[in-house]
């Protein structure tokens, strides 16, 4: 190959590579101009590789298939299908419908991702394996994720990555953490031998002009040389012409050489982008088997190997100039030609019908309709959108186009804001005049815009509450615009917080038939008022809890996350949000991302795994910032100021409830308003200010009141109890106990339950109200709401101290103690460690500064097991540099230098396996 001379480096680089590919897996990305040996040089991986008994599985990417999603994918796996036999059911069944090899349900891209590296890493326990991927710039999105998730994810196994891509070009492969290889052209001593070796009798003039013009690009030195000694040169363009352009006049004298059927033949080869040689004889019409293909071999612009079926262009400039020679019927002809041919693949299918159309087709519409519900189902966002635009492109109606233009405004506006331009969809969808349900979609799709660009919430509600009820829908449950605009419309009436805004939403959902939705009726019931009607829905959340460890659809995932929190049930949701965010880091939906890390967060604080929720927030607010779905970043703020409050530094819980405020107050989102006044309650009672806490409790739902467009006033009933018993409010605890009773707040979660009997137990002081609350905390079920447990027992305690009840006083005293001693709670660990001084209590075993937090704790035990940080991290679905970071503050606390003391340290101390060790995350 022409292209390796004087790339004895490179060559040795790939010597190299295999070596680690063959010990524990490697990737590289190949960077570089056109022509300059990229493809060369994956030709030689692929030579070497299977000199070395490796197996070789490529693909490479084609500008006209980079709408089709997982092309690229099944390019690469094709041959490995009767191996799809080696991966559990699950797994299987939605690899082999990501690549076409089956019918079946939209499989989750987080599933395809990690079940085609499941196929790989069980491939390659036969032997080792290389994949090669060439021109990954053109490569669809959908595969680009998957090729990315498996780079970062082969360290420990023999496999090998090795991707091309075009210098300057726009790439859809996430490229964190790839080492990256450039290419350059060769030198001029170089350059030189390679023309003396290739055209030794080549005229000194002649010779030099190549030179020049070839600027060391090792495709245009053997490739000049011809045109400029033939009868009529045909290189005669200025310098300033860029060398891409040059070697395409090259081939154009080539190509135009070959007789027609030969033309029409490449020309279907360029438009597939698969290279199956099967495929190319179906469309290749009357004339049996690939004879017209002899001419283009012979001139060595493609290459077919038999043994894999396949045929490859030399270089991808061939390919795009048979593009660009052919005339409009020709591709018409070849598109129509490959249409007919993907039987069994509709989505490549629909996109070659719709290059076809030279005008309005309604068939050709509806079937982009349809692939572009099946391309949103699989993550691809912006897929989606593509084809919605060309189905509206090819509508014969302006209400058809009006409405698919609508439903690609409201994708790109709900996955991001900035995705396919929302907002000239939106205006043109306008201009068309859509119908009723455009008109639904593009009013699902202005809220968003409405609300992430600064609008205000009674101004949306407004708008979707008269989009929906002036469309015509028929009031159908089946209508996906119209339930879409129902979940929106809750968020709304949500973020608005009053009772009209929720009157409206019930108007509409009671009209629903034949009933609504499962996931929208439950809502409705356990998100818009689960004080009232919370507890009865159980059985429904229960059954849908249920279908998560199988669910795929991270929508589905977050709604159900959504009905579960005020009834406590996020924990039942954890893994199935971990899936999203995983999703999410690989490129899938922001919004979704968004959403599972916002329920994370919040089940996070609550159950004591403060490390992780600030790390999430954080996360989560930069997602907020990057994807432009700024509407959300005040829940981040919100989380990181709880725990900023809990552990002491109230300063910074001020500072981010005022953000919060900030922002909320001028587009009226009066739910965010009331949200703030919780890490403020808390950090007051933190500092001892109980008349302030008391102050920020009561303005979520005053004494004796228990608003139903508030749920999250259950969340301060016990703040605002303490608060006003420690500032002679008396008759308002009682008042509020007794509405506790009478909503049956306790009926809603066992956190609830161990809430009122903590409120019963203060504010009644007898022996049957100690009793019952003595049973909730005794409950194991208590342990998981670690903060608010010892919050309880700490007041609990005092009163008991006081009644002079010193050794149950001290039991729950020293549970507490060591509970806020493991979160990092520190004004709540100084309350605890006083009243034990007071009650006369001296520990040989003090919690300190040292004491280890939960996660660290976890940490610490992982790494002792002999686990890496990578390792732990993978387990913990943390960065090895965050595992990093806590063993640094493990060890001092510990007393040791290195990882080899931490084993003796843990066993030494039996106050490290004792109550702080139920703190400990569970595996997610």
């Amino acid at each position: 190959m022409a292209e390796l001379f004087g790339r004895g480096v490179e060559l040795h680089r790939i010597e190299r590579f295999l070596d680690g590919v063959r010990r524990s897996g490697n990737t590289r990305l190949v960077r570089g101009e056109p022509g300059v040996g990229k493809s060369a040089l994956l030709d030689a991986a692929a030579d070497l590789a299977r000199a070395a008994d490796m197996l070789v599985l490529r693909a490479s990417g084609s500008e006209f298939e980079a709408d089709v999603g997982y092309s690229g994918l099944n390019q690469l796996l094709l041959s490995l299908r009767d191996d799809l036999d080696r991966l559990p059911p699950g797994p299987r069944d939605a690899l082999a419908v990501a690549l076409g090899f089956g019918p079946g349900p939209p499989p989750g891209a987080l599933l395809v991702c990690n079940a085609a590296l499941s196929l790989l890493i069980a491939v390659a326990e036969r032997k080792p394996l290389l994949l090669l991927i060439d021109d990954v710039q053109w490569i669809d999105r959908a595969s680009a994720m998957v090729f990315g998730f498996i780079a970062r994810r082969v360290a420990g196994h023999p496999i090998g990555l090795v991707m091309s891509c075009r210098a300057g070009s726009d790439c859809l492969l996430d490229r964190r953490g790839l080492t990256e290889q450039v290419v350059e052209p060769l030198d001029r001593e170089a350059s030189e031998r390679l023309v003396d070796d290739q055209f030794p009798h080549l005229p000194p003039g002649v010779r030099q002009r190549v030179l020049d013009l070839a600027q060391g690009n090792p495709l245009a030195l053997v490739e000049l040389p011809g045109p400029l000694t033939g009868p009529a040169p045909l290189v005669d363009q200025p310098e300033v012409v860029p060398l891409s352009d040059r070697l395409q006049a090259l081939f154009t004298s080539r190509i135009a050489a070959l007789p027609d059927a030969t033309r029409r033949l490449l020309l279907a080869a360029a438009f597939d982008g698969s290279g199956d040689v099967r495929l190319l004889r179906q469309a290749g019409g009357e004339r049996p088997g690939l004879a017209d293909l002899a001419p283009a071999e012979r001139a060595q612009l493609v290459h077919v190997d038999d043994g894999a079926a396949r045929i490859t262009f030399r270089h991808p400039l061939i390919r795009a100039t048979i593009v660009a020679m052919s005339t409009h019927e020709e591709r018409r002809h070849a598109h129509l030609a490959l249409a007919g041919s993907l039987h069994g693949d509709q989505e490549r299918q629909a996109w070659h019908l719709a290059a076809a159309a030279v005008g309005p087709d309604d068939a050709t519409a509806g079937v982009l309709d349809r692939v572009a519900r099946r391309t949103m189902l699989r993550g691809d966002v912006l897929g989606a959108v593509s084809a919605l635009v060309r189905a509206a492109e090819l509508s014969t109606t302006p209400q058809a186009r009006g409405r698919r233009l609508a439903e690609a405004a409201y994708i790109g506006a709900e996955s991001g804001g900035t995705l396919g331009d929302p907002e000239a969809l939106l205006a043109e969808a306008h201009r068309v005049g859509p119908d009723s349900i455009g008109a639904l979609h593009a009013a699902n799709a202005a809220t968003f815009l409405m609300l992430n660009g600064g609008g205000d919430v009674d101004t949306a509600h407004r708008l979707l509450v008269g989009a929906i009820e002036a469309a015509d829908h028929g009031h159908r449950a089946d209508d996906t615009a119209l339930i879409e605009a129902m979940h929106t419309l809750l968020l709304l009436s949500w973020y608005a917080g009053t009772p009209a805004h929720w009157e409206s939403f019930f108007r509409v959902l009671r009209t629903l038939t034949p009933e609504p939705p499962e996931i929208l009726a439950l809502a409705s019931r356990t998100f818009a008022d689960p004080l009232r009607s919370g507890a009865a829905a159980a059985p429904e959340l229960e059954r849908l809890l249920a279908t998560l460890p199988g669910e795929s659809d991270s929508s589905r995932i977050v709604r159900i996350g959504a009905a579960s929190v005020f009834l406590d049930r996020l924990a039942d949701t954890r893994e199935a949000h971990w899936r999203v965010v995983r999703h999410g880091r690989s490129g899938g939906s922001p919004r979704r991302h968004i959403g599972a890390l916002m329920h994370l967060c919040l089940d996070d604080y609550l159950t004591g795994r403060w490390d992780e929720a600030e790390e999430l927030a954080h996360e989560g607010q930069e997602l907020c910032t990057a994807t432009g779905f700024t509407f959300f970043t005040w829940y981040f703020l919100y989380n990181r100021a709880l725990i900023a409050a809990g552990r002491g530094r109230d300063d910074e819980a001020f500072a981010l409830a005022d953000e919060m405020s900030h922002w909320a107050r001028p587009r009226a989102a009066t739910s965010v308003l009331l949200y703030a006044h919780h890490p403020r309650a808390l950090a007051a009672a933190a500092t001892g200010d109980f008349e302030a806490a008391f102050r920020h409790a009561a303005a979520l739902s005053p004494p004796g009141v228990l608003t139903f467009h508030v749920p999250q006033c259950t969340w301060v009933m016990f703040d605002l109890v303490e608060a006003a018993l420690r500032t002679g409010r008396g008759a308002d605890a009682r008042a509020h106990l007794e509405v506790m009773r009478e909503t049956d707040v306790a009926a809603l979660s066992p956190r609830m339950e161990l809430i009122q009997r903590g409120v019963e137990a203060l504010v009644l002081d007898h022996e049957a109200a100690d009793a019952r609350l003595e049973e909730s905390l005794a409950s194991p079920a208590s342990d998981r709401w670690l903060f608010e447990a010892c919050r309880i027992r700490l007041s609990y305690a005092e009163g008991l101290r006081r009644r002079k009840d010193s050794h149950r006083a001290q039991r729950h005293l020293i549970a507490a103690r060591d509970g806020f001693a493991a979160l990092g709670a520190k004004p709540w660990l100084a309350r605890a460690r006083q009243e034990l001084r007071a009650g006369g209590f001296r520990s040989s075993r003090e919690p300190s500064e040292s004491t280890l937090t939960s996660q660290e704790l976890q940490i610490a035990h992982l790494a002792a097991s002999g686990m890496t940080n990578r390792q732990i991290g993978e387990r913990l679905y943390l960065s090895h540099r965050t595992v990093g970071a806590h063993l640094y503050r493990v060890f001092p606390k510990l007393g040791v230098s290195s990882r080899a003391g931490l084993r003796d340290a843990l066993s030494a101390d039996p106050g490290l396996h004792g109550p702080v060790s139920r703190t400990r995350p569970r595996t997610r």
